[in-house]
């Protein structure tokens, strides 16, 4: 597609080319002269060479698919063409999308793109540019960037569910798609909302030759995980699916399944999953695989009666389903096989047939996708609903399936094909029948154009009374006998006759070969198309059996429990459902409903060639197309009528400012303004018409004219409002500041005076105070003076003959003091000499029992400062004093005692911890000094349950029917093959009574010990892992371990023989006999057989932690 040409500036600084300016053909064929059939084809012809793919008739938009990637949607396009009047640029579907967005946000008018065409036109691809153009040139407030993401992202998740690869199309839509986008009144995107139409879920159990099944099963086993896969209980290989496999295709070269899963999830992520219900959805999509991979055998009952069966030859389909599911393999199987059959109160069970039981298992998958679809649409719905109150306009957008013709058209080709009668006849409704009915009704001197209205078509499908939908649900509703012939026999009954219905029945088509006896062919619009009537009945009835619904209703998944509501026991209804049919036609209606009430933009997608190839152009196929999609009539139209027309009262609001009469008030009729207006702006009449409401104007280009006066005149509006805006902002700031300056001042002169006095009159207070307080002081003084001259002499005799007495008193009592002090000494001399003699008896006795008390006090300090800790490896004792050697051990025995009472009564407060300690004593009274392993596992605490195997849905599915719950020991070990000496790895479980030798991966149980069988467990002395567990004879002989002794290798091999051995004291009262070896253990693989495990070392330091074993004749040698 040629890139728009810079040209002349229009106010934005960029300039772009005219329609008309270096166009490849006729850009717009309402100019072609004349106007033809072939001068059409031609043009189209002309400029999908030069790939320029798009077209103009008027306003709708031709779009031919090119096969091929273009790089004319890029960001540069979409500014090139945001905000452009639609024939100012070279013909793209960014016009019509800009033009929607901007008569919606403009002209506040909702908008409806359709989009049309056969099968492999292009429509979904339109529809997603169109998308992409809105979300673009809207603006990006905040909060706005997460809506568009959220609706640009539904796209790759419907396409995901919803879209399949067909012989005519790589990505053809299987369902119908119309979604109604809200704008706020700038122009955001709000949010929208999603209305899908009848999936064609028939894909699901089947695919013609060179088709596939929707896209989500090949992205999810081509992209997924292989844990992902392993956990959903998927396998990569396509061809191992029945309902994959039919059609013998799984790739498609347009198509990378790897690269859109990563997509698809990214998508599903951003709109609203969670990772559970992502999750949720892969385990039913891996359900319906595994569904179709169950087959029947037929048998017969004692009556006679064909009964089925689940074929037992691989049972993992049927266990997978039951997984993915949450439902149980019997229930599934009674489902599948039976029906039950209620007549009031009583309900009889009748068995189902081969045939039977294959169409209720496919219907099932086909229900369960069904619903899933619909889940998934109303959950991007719950994610992109619109929750803002106020006033809102809307895009709607639809992608609906093109009309189709097959090999082998059934029911679902009938009612898409009637879908696109009814497209066709909105189309000539609203651009053929309803622009020229206005012509004639306004009063415009018009020439009525024929063309062929396909209203007789959608009758002879929709009349209510003997219409062809109207007559299925009749057929599916009538007691008796029921099937597709009668059904075709009552359509010959009422339809033979009708010019657009053809069957072997009608005059004519007796011996018509190409019409098979159970086909009948209607003439539509695009051409005529037969349908096989095979299957009719039971696809409009979609009855799905009430044991099927119970059966998903009580499964664990709670996505299906949400599906199946009519399974609740509690709800059960008689009321028949709504037929196909009936409910499809009701769908459209209420389109075609919703449709008409928007302003309607086409784009009419033609598709170039059947090989979906790049450039290639078949003539004739799209002749057909351009014929049955009415494009000659359009252009006709087109050529003769007006491009625009416009109520007088809208035109007069929209366009005064353009003529100095009608602006700025018009007080006169409005159809005399509009006339004044287009007398000040054209030049040429005949470029105009009045009608008796409307204003009708011939020539796109004379509007677009309209539109750029409109606009310069609105800017010079603009520029007057700004100046007198800014003229009377700035007065009324200078007034405002004049105001407030005159104010302030005023305030400031009279606080400025009030300050001033303020200031005077509390200087002359404060003088005056000052001055009557120094006067009265003065006074004051003077009456003190008086005063106190007489007391102050008085007071001086009295403090002087105190001090002399004072004097006096204090000399004799220093002379009495000094006189006791002398006759003290006086009596201390004379008796001295007799103390000292008494003291040297009595004090030595005194002296060293003070000092043995010493020597005691600081043995026991320092005894105290030292004692070892609580643990009973600490040997430590503070070394003691010759003296205190005896009481030093008597302490020692003291305190050991203690401190092991402490111990005890630790233990005793905590049961787990008194069992540890009881396992490790075991352990070392079993292995000390026997086994050079021991050593190294005395720090090791001991587990019992290494796998953890308590919340291990499977392992409690395992024991849920047993009694012996209590997991003693289990962990990961290695199981040697007495054959070849290969290690394999298993899990090994004890329990009170059994010994459980498990598959790691599925958990199932490959041997059952009970322990009371086991006579001996042999050990080497050496650091390896390994230890063999020697089963009695006796029971050997009888059968029941026909194999004979095992061999294991497990790391945690001190462990497990210590947990074994207590639980077979407590639990059965006997030791379990432990034998440990230097070379050799003889074991008994077989009945009567012997076979030597060896013991070579290969090194002198170091264990072995992987087994290494090997078998030369009856010789297993084991390197340790």
């Amino acid at each position: 597609m040629s890139k728009p040409k810079k040209l002349r500036d229009k106010g934005d600084g960029v300039s772009y080319s005219s329609l008309l300016d270096e166009i490849i053909g006729c850009g717009d064929m309402v100019l072609l002269d004349p106007p033809s059939e072939d001068k059409v084809v031609e043009n189209l012809k002309l400029r999908y060479s030069e790939k320029d793919i798009y077209t103009y008739i008027g306003k709708v938009v031709i779009s031919i698919n090119p096969y091929e990637k273009l790089t004319v949607y890029t960001d540069d396009y979409i500014a090139q063409y945001r905000s452009r009047n639609m024939f100012e640029l070279p013909p793209h579907i960014f016009a019509i999308a800009d033009d929607a967005y901007r008569s919606m946000r403009d002209h506040n008018e909702d908008q409806c793109i359709i989009i049309s065409g056969e099968s492999g036109a292009g429509k979904t691809e339109a529809s997603k540019l169109i998308m992409n153009y809105v979300t673009k040139v809207s603006s990006d407030y905040v909060g706005v960037g997460r809506i568009k993401e959220q609706l640009l992202q539904s796209n790759p998740v419907l396409e995901a569910f919803g879209n399949a690869k067909t012989v005519r199309n790589d990505n053809s839509s299987r369902f119908g798609k119309y979604m109604d986008m809200a704008f706020n009144f700038r122009g955001d995107p709000l949010g929208g909302v999603i209305h899908n139409y009848l999936l064609e879920k028939s894909r699901v159990v089947f695919q013609a030759p060179a088709e596939r099944n929707f896209h989500i099963f090949y992205q999810l086993l081509a992209g997924a995980s292989d844990d992902v896969l392993q956990m959903i209980r998927l396998d990569r290989d396509y061809f191992c699916y029945h309902y994959l496999n039919q059609s013998g295709c799984a790739h498609v070269l347009t198509k990378d399944d790897k690269r859109d899963f990563q997509s698809t999830v990214k998508a599903m992520e951003i709109t609203g999953f969670t990772p559970d219900e992502i999750s949720g959805v892969f385990e039913l999509l891996s359900g319906i695989l595994n569904l179709g991979n169950i087959d029947f055998t037929g048998y017969a009952l004692p009556n006679g009666t064909d009964a089925s069966k689940l074929t037992r030859i691989d049972e993992k389909p049927i266990m997978y389903v039951c997984d993915m599911f949450g439902c149980s393999v019997k229930l599934l199987e009674e489902s599948l096989t039976e029906r039950t059959v209620e007549a009031g109160k009583e309900s009889v069970t009748k068995p189902l047939s081969i045939a039977q039981a294959i169409h209720a298992r496919d219907a099932l998958a086909k229900a369960i996708y069904y619903r899933l679809f619909a889940w998934v649409v109303n959950k991007i719905n719950d994610t992109i609903r619109v929750t803002y109150e106020g006033k809102m306009k809307v895009i709607g957008v639809l992608d609906i399936y093109g009309f189709e013709v097959f090999e082998t058209n059934s029911f679902e080709q009938l009612i898409i094909n009637y879908c696109n009668e009814k497209l066709q006849q909105v189309f000539i409704e609203l651009t053929l029948n309803s622009e020229q009915d206005e012509y004639i009704r306004e009063g415009i001197e018009w020439v009525t154009i024929e063309y062929f209205n396909n209203e007789v078509i959608c009758l002879v499908i929709e009349n209510p009374k003997n219409g062809i939908l109207a007559l299925l649900d009749e057929e599916c509703l009538r007691p008796g006998d029921v099937s597709d012939e009668t059904y075709l026999e009552k359509l010959d009954k009422h339809c033979v006759g009708h010019p657009h219905y053809e069957s072997r029945r009608c005059k004519g088509f007796l011996s018509d070969q190409t019409l098979k006896k159970s086909n009948f062919r209607l003439v539509h619009y695009a051409g005529k198309v037969s349908y096989c009537v095979d299957g009719f009945i039971d696809k409009n009835k979609d009855l799905l059996f009430g044991d099927l619904s119970k059966l998903m209703f009580s499964c664990e998944r709670k996505l299906l429990v949400e599906f199946f509501p009519e399974g609740d026991p509690d709800k059960s209804t008689m009321k028949r459902p709504i037929t196909t049919g009936s409910q499809f036609k009701t769908s459209v209606t209420a389109l075609m409903k919703n449709m008409l009430s928007k302003n309607p933009n086409y784009v009419r997608c033609v598709k170039p060639n059947d090989e979906k190839t790049a450039k290639n152009f078949n003539q004739s196929l799209v002749t057909h197309q351009v014929r049955y999609l009415g494009l000659l009539e359009s252009l006709k139209i087109h050529r003769a009528g007006y491009a625009h027309r416009m109520p007088f009262e809208r035109f007069l609001m929209r366009y005064k400012m353009l003529s100095k009469t009608t602006w700025p008030t018009w007080k006169q009729g409005p159809k005399t303004g509009c006339r004044e207006i287009l007398k000040a702006t054209m030049k040429k009449p005949n470029e105009y018409s009045f009608g008796r409401t409307k204003v009708f104007i011939r020539n796109p280009k004379t509007v677009f004219d309209l539109e750029d006066r409109r606009r310069a005149s609105l800017e010079e509006l603009a520029i007057l409002i700004q100046k007198t805006y800014r003229g009377w902002h700035q007065r009324s700031a200078f007034q405002q500041i004049r105001n407030a300056q005159i104010t302030i001042s005023k305030y400031f002169r009279g606080y400025k005076q009030r300050k001033e006095y303020e200031r005077i009159r509390n200087a002359q207070i404060t003088i005056s105070k000052y001055f009557r307080g120094w006067k009265a002081r003065c006074e004051l003084w003077r009456m003190k003076l008086e005063l106190n001259s007489g007391w102050a002499s008085e007071i001086i005799r009295k403090y002087y003959y105190g001090w002399k007495l004072r004097y006096t008193v204090k000399r004799i009592w220093a002379a009495s003091i000094i006189a006791k002090y002398h006759a003290g000494w006086k009596v201390r001399k004379q008796y001295r000499a007799k103390l000292t003699k008494h003291l040297k008896k009595s004090a030595a006795p005194v002296i060293a029992r003070f000092f043995k008390v010493a020597m005691v006090y600081m043995f026991l300090i320092r005894l105290r400062d030292n004692l070892p800790s609580l643990s009973l490896h600490d040997k430590r004792w503070p070394e003691a004093p010759e003296r205190f050697k005896h009481v030093s051990l008597e302490l020692k025995q003291i305190h050991h005692r203690w401190r092991a009472k402490c111990i005890r009564d630790r233990y005793n407060g905590d049961p787990k911890l008194k069992r540890k300690l009881l396992e490790k004593t075991r352990a070392s009274t079993l292995f000390r000094g026997k086994k050079m392993l021991y050593s190294k596992t005395v720090k090791v605490p001991f587990r019992a349950d290494r796998l953890n195997l308590r919340e291990n849905q499977r392992w409690n599915k395992l024991i849920a029917d047993t009694d012996d719950k209590r997991i003693i020991w289990s962990d990961n070990v290695h199981k040697v093959n007495r054959s070849s000496g290969k290690a394999v790895p298993k899990v090994l479980v004890v329990l009170r009574s059994l010994v459980l030798l498990l598959e790691p991966k599925s958990f199932a149980i490959q041997y059952r010990i009970n322990l009371t069988h086991i006579q001996q467990v042999s050990l080497s002395v050496h650091n390896d892992f390994h230890f063999i567990l020697h089963i009695d004879p006796g029971q050997v002989a009888v059968g029941s371990y026909s194999k004979g002794d095992f061999i294991f290798h497990c790391p945690n091999v001190i462990e497990l023989v210590t947990k074994m051995h207590l639980v077979m004291q407590e639990a059965h009262s006997r030791r379990l006999p432990l034998k440990f070896v230097d070379n050799e253990i003889i074991i008994y693989p077989m009945p009567n057989e012997s076979l030597k495990l060896e013991f070579h070392r290969t090194s002198e330091q170091g264990d072995v932690v992987n087994p290494h074993c090997r078998r030369r004749g009856n010789v297993m040698q084991v390197q340790i």
